[in-house]
């Protein structure tokens, strides 16, 4: 049986249609959810080996699609901030911290963390200050951190090495 020209073309245009149509839907259905970021368990540690430096830890929470911290600021003058991990027993600056869609990003002694240095009057155990996070999708989020105690100089923090991101030595 032979179908009238019109009738095909009218049919191949009609599945075409509900191709595009099928495919917007799953496109706009793949579109991921922003951002949704908080911030709890935060505090600093003052360096018992090297003056004028510290850590910040924290857990940043992301109850929606995933980011990453691209940048830091603190409230304390003069202060030198970098975000860090630690690989193969090495202190390494990096350039940002994935924060995983639906997820955490655990920023903890031995791990990553947000590194302090050049402090130019020593901070005392119960001072506060601010840490403003920047996201390269969600809004900065500014938050208060206690210093909560002077780090103890184990074995493991006594032998870690401080590198820059290209291996090269620092302190």
């Amino acid at each position: 049986m032979l179908i009238p020209k019109n009738s095909q073309q009218r049919r191949r245009s009609a599945a075409l249609a509900a191709v595009v149509v099928l495919l917007v839907f799953l496109a706009a259905g793949c579109r991921s959810q922003p951002p949704q970021i908080s911030i709890d368990g935060q505090y600093a540690e003052l360096s018992p080996v090297f003056f004028g430096v510290g850590s910040v830890f924290m857990t940043i929470r992301n109850s929606g699609g995933g980011d990453a911290v691209t940048g830091i600021t603190v409230n304390v003058p003069g202060a030198l901030v970098e975000l860090h991990d630690v690989k193969d027993r090495r202190m390494v600056k990096v350039e940002k911290i994935a924060v995983p869609a639906h997820g955490n990003a655990e920023l903890k002694p031995g791990g990553m963390h947000i590194m302090l240095m050049g402090l130019k009057h020593p901070l005392k155990r119960g001072e506060h200050f601010s840490v403003t996070l920047t996201f390269a999708h969600a809004p900065p989020i500014t938050t208060q951190v206690e210093v909560a105690k002077i780090g103890a100089a184990g074995p493991d923090m006594m032998q870690m090495r401080h590198v820059d991101e290209m291996g090269g030595n620092g302190h």
